[in-house]
């Protein structure tokens, strides 16, 4: 059996490693069209914000370390096109263009950024931040203390730490948001307030729902034009959303989102025959709204890449959906989110309540005490926990993790008021924040 792999990085590399480890005799090949596998990529903001200088730590495996494994792993190699129907990839390396035959096929080509076309994207001094030579070349700049001043363009969980890195920097940081918030596809208004007014506390110059319309310069950029006003730059990052890297399967019949992610089952399925993907090329079962979604996350990436490479070794695992969880970290605040934002449960037309309490991390006679705020989305009748996101100095993220555990096992309201949560007074009160938001939700 021949198994091919477009992709190494998280997801490719993950179904890689469990195939080999189940069938041992099939032929395992990976293409990736850069030089480096195993990236990732959710490190780069951290690096150009000097939490670490050696950017092979972004890069867990070697191509040799696969090699060792009986996984033969090509970089530089692009693959441009599929034919499903004679099960063949067409490949670029090298100027040179070459053909395979696959018996079983699973796409982890990712995403790319998006940079919005307009003038003076391609000038010098103006970054996306994907690939490792991205986060070297910003790392550079970042360094360079003869550009003091820079501005982010998009206030995604990308964007938010980019502006962290860069204030880290010392740069002058100026954040421009196309919506009228920060992070708006992520978290509510109750949460998002507070990251405004701590990005605008360090020092950050903020401005939403404004639009840009160019960037200026000739040799490099300086400036940056938007439908409000004109700002001086001389580093300029974007961070406006990724798009799915399936450009190449135009034409082969595959069913893909209206943003081009590829459609799977909860096997990782695609409507080809033999053909499996995962990664941020595709779509995920999404648990709580029961339907296909385009949740651009490593987590997911690397579950549902384990999960394909057991049914590209004739497995038939399923998928229990993903509930979105992300975490965030922005300048002195953390912030996670898991299941329906109210946005999201509005979108779906559901009969739902919501609840936001404003609590303590821990008891007051324990230095570090801060504020936690606590957003609770539920169903009406039932309160069955639909979502929650926190938000806080000390705490939140990894109580995110106990909602995501709620949610998944149908937990409601009422439940939540009297989990048995661990207490220590460094560490929480009595009544835990996310008892008292269960018991105030009505």
């Amino acid at each position: 059996m021949r198994i091919l792999i477009i992709g190494g990085e998280a997801a490719g590399m993950s179904a890689a490693a469990k195939a080999r480890r189940l069938i041992k005799e099939a032929e395992i090949v990976v293409y990736e069209a850069s030089e480096v596998i195993s990236f990732g990529a959710c490190g780069l903001p951290y690096f150009v914000g000097d939490d670490f200088q050696n950017p092979e730590f972004m890069a867990e495996f070697s191509v040799e370390q696969f090699a060792a494994r009986g996984i033969e792993v090509k970089t530089g190699h692009r693959v441009c096109a599929l034919d499903p129907v004679r099960q063949t990839l067409t490949v670029e390396h090298d100027g040179d263009t070459f053909e395979d035959r696959y018996d079983r096929l699973m796409i982890a080509t990712g995403a790319r950024e998006v940079m919005p076309p307009i003038p003076g994207i391609t000038l010098p001094g103006v970054f996306g931040l994907r690939r490792m030579a991205d986060g070297m070349a910003l790392k550079a700049a970042a360094e360079d203390k003869a550009r003091p001043r820079a501005v982010v363009i998009g206030s995604g969980f990308i964007g938010l730490e980019v502006v962290e890195a860069l204030v880290h920097q010392g740069k002058q940081v100026r954040l421009i948001e196309l919506a009228e918030r920060v992070i708006p596809e992520a978290f509510d208004a109750e949460i998002t307030t507070h990251i405004e007014q701590e990005l605008r506390e360090q020092g950050v110059e903020l401005h939403l729902g404004e639009r840009v319309e160019a960037l200026l310069g000739e040799e490099g950029v300086t400036a940056v034009r938007t439908d409000k006003g004109e700002y001086e730059a001389d580093i300029v990052v974007v961070c406006t959303g990724v798009r799915p890297n399936t450009a190449f399967l135009e034409g082969t019949g595959i069913a893909r989102l209206g943003n081009g992610a590829i459609e799977v089952d909860r096997q990782g399925r695609s409507s080809l025959p033999n053909v499996w993907a995962a990664g941020d090329c595709a779509s995920v079962w999404h648990s709580v709204k029961q339907q296909q979604a385009y949740v651009p996350l490593a987590t997911i990436a690397n579950k549902l890449g384990r999960l394909v490479g057991e049914n590209l070794a004739g497995g038939s695992a399923e998928f229990p959906g993903t509930l979105g969880s992300a975490a965030l970290k922005v300048l002195g605040l953390e912030a996670g989110r898991t299941g329906l934002s109210e946005r999201e449960a509005q979108q779906l037309g559901l009969d739902y309540r919501s609840v936001v309490i404003k609590d303590k991390c821990h008891t007051n006679y324990c230095p570090g005490q801060s504020d936690l705020y606590v957003k609770l989305v539920y169903e009406a009748g039932s309160q069955r926990l639909l979502g929650g996101q926190i938000l806080g100095r000390k705490g939140a993220v990894h109580r995110i993790d106990a909602l995501a555990v709620a949610i998944t096992m149908g937990v409601t309201t009422a439940q939540l008021g009297v989990l048995d949560f661990a207490y220590a007074p460094p560490f929480s009160r009595t009544w835990d924040a996310l008892n008292v938001a269960g018991n105030v939700a009505k």
